[in-house]
């Protein structure tokens, strides 16, 4: 494992009108460019096809820096699912700077050398900044640096979170499925997004799966068999998981399903303990591998002051952090940035309310229609978030002219290539054209961003659509995205 340590660094429209609410079903016309033009024959045969009505949905097209094409609803109010993290990533970026860095260290209150057996007499702390991706590699590269420095007996580590509040979820809340990865709750000392892979390795000659936890913690134990199958590789194993505690203490993860042994090795990750407490058995599983011992433990509580720093490391910057939130979604890398925000601002003990409202005070500032919206956790995992198209929309605008246009712009996944647009658009002449924020939630379904045309002109596009019938709704967003491809 190789750890990269780099310098620590801090760096710091027009408005859409009309609304064409018209609440035909079928056949409705939309104006271009302010005109009588209809809406093309090909966008509109996607539409009827859709079968939902145009207070359903709210969709805005513009041309960067030019006019509006056409648009329904602006104004509305909708949950826009997982596009909230346009938001959220916009106003950290905007904030924070494009080389912003989280710095995660180890504080000692004295001089930190090591006796002849290395040892500390006194506790060690660790101090967390909220580092959004903190990989497993990341901190055992940390510990080894305290290796390096003497340091093999340590008497007690104090992990201090104080730079945020009380912000722990409930993963089980948002949809009664604690384990899966996209409910994990922030945490300020957060390693490997709080989630362990199962690893199951195929033994031919059994005819049987092998499941491994990696990192191989203690306290978590697999229970049930996934059956082989000598079929013809079908495509991603079928694998249902459950996780609970067992009477001895330990986490058990059942695990059921079939999965073809043509597949080969397939791995799933799961939510199995807290953030705090996989913290724990992660850090402890890593120091005994370096050789280290730990004498009293670890527990939670605050660096005192005029403690000397030690040993840190520095997170990826911002520009790079933001492309895994966008591009691959991911909910609790985006409640972090929420945090980090109100946590950047001097609050002590940072909360989700506190980050909402300095994110929403910079769009106000920035010329952006911010009326109707509500940002909770930044993730856009919620019911309660709303966003208006209008708004999205001077968003994109504003972000297509700022000098962080690029970095913003390149954390969007593109079209048929990766991210979660990669198997959309993917053997058509729109491929590679749009960068895009896709969201989906039961009863929601959002796409927002950018579509090059072939004249080289440049579109922002936001659609959202709430209620019943949102699957509906995906092939006219594809429609519409080809067709601006084409404009």
């Amino acid at each position: 494992m190789l750890a990269h340590f780099t310098r620590h660094r801090k760096a710091a429209v027009s408005k859409l009108g009309l609304i064409l609410g018209c609440a035909c079903v079928l056949g409705f016309s939309l104006p271009v460019r302010g005109s009588s033009q209809t809406l093309p024959e090909p966008l509109q045969q996607a539409w009827r096809q859709t079968g939902l009505t145009t207070n359903d949905v709210s969709v805005v097209v513009k041309e960067l820096n030019g006019p509006v094409l056409f648009s329904i609803n602006p104004e509305v109010p909708r949950n826009p699912a997982s596009v909230m993290k346009m938001v959220t990533t916009w106003a950290a970026l905007s904030e924070l700077g494009p080389d912003y860095q989280w710095r995660t260290a180890f504080f000692y209150d004295g001089v930190p050398v090591p006796d002849a057996q290395g040892s500390l007499p006194k506790p060690i702390y660790l101090k967390a900044s909220g580092d959004p991706f903190m990989q497993v590699e990341e901190l055992w590269a940390l510990l080894r640096e305290l290796r390096l420095r003497g340091v093999k007996n340590l008497t007690e580590v104090v992990v201090d979170r104080s730079i945020f509040g009380p912000v722990a979820i409930d993963p089980g809340a948002f949809d009664a499925a604690p384990d899966r990865p996209y409910n994990a709750s922030p945490d300020a000392m957060m390693v490997g997004l709080g989630a362990v892979r199962l690893s199951f390795q195929p033994d031919y000659l059994a005819r049987k799966w092998i499941p491994v936890v990696d990192p191989p913690v203690r306290g978590i134990r697999v229970q049930g068999e996934v059956a082989w199958s000598d079929a013809v590789c079908p495509g991603s194993p079928r694998v249902s998981t459950q996780v609970f505690p067992s009477a001895s203490g330990a986490v058990v993860v059942q695990v059921d399903g079939t999965a073809a042994g043509s597949c080969g090795e397939f791995s799933v990750y799961r939510l199995a303990m807290n953030q705090p407490a996989y913290f724990d058995a992660v850090f402890r599983l890593l120091w005994r591998e370096l050789g280290g011992t730990l004498g009293r433990g670890i527990r939670q509580g605050e660096t005192p002051p005029g403690a000397s720093l030690f040993v840190w490391h520095d997170s990826e910057t911002l520009s790079d952090m933001i492309r895994h939130v966008n591009k691959y979604s991911n909910n609790v890398m985006a409640r972090t940035l929420l945090l980090t925000l109100a946590a950047e601002s001097g609050a002590y003990g940072a909360t989700p309310e506190a980050g909402a409202r300095i994110a929403l005070d910079l769009l106000r500032r920035q010329g952006i229609d911010t009326r109707g919206w509500v940002i909770d956790n930044g993730s856009g995992l919620s019911r309660d978030g709303r966003l208006t198209a209008a708004g999205l929309v001077q968003m994109l605008d504003t972000a297509w002219n700022s000098p962080l246009m690029p970095e913003f712009m390149s954390s969007l996944a593109i079209a048929g290539v990766d991210g979660t647009v990669r198997r959309r658009l993917r053997n058509d002449e729109a491929r590679g054209m749009a960068h895009l924020k896709t969201g989906t939630l039961r009863d929601t379904r959002a796409i927002a961003g950018y579509v090059l045309g072939e004249s080289g002109r440049r579109y922002a596009l936001v659609s959202m659509v709430n209620g019943n019938r949102t699957g509906a709704m995906r092939s006219f967003d594809d429609a519409l995205i080809r067709w601006l491809s084409t404009q």
